[in-house]
């Protein structure tokens, strides 16, 4: 299957983007966790357990950084 632009759910706008990779993270972490149930392979459930904690660490850094936008943002208002 070719690569298209359809892959890319950049909006360009700094809250929504991150929105959109918490969202990926989530969904990834969730089929991570259904493959772990799915198998008794105790090797397999470690390798699967290592990459869902990888996303909800990457779900975690997006979250913070949606808070910094929302920081600067209120900074910056003139009241």
């Amino acid at each position: 299957m070719p690569w298209t632009a359809a892959y890319i759910q950049a909006k360009g706008d700094p809250l929504a983007d991150p929105y959109e990779d918490i969202a990926a993270e989530e969904k990834a972490r969730a089929t991570y966790q259904w493959l772990i149930d799915m198998t008794d392979d105790v090797d397999l459930q470690d390798s699967l357990k290592f990459l869902r904690e990888r996303e909800i660490v990457h779900a975690l850094r997006f979250k913070e950084s949606v808070q910094i936008i929302i920081d600067e943002r209120e900074q910056k208002r003139v009241f």
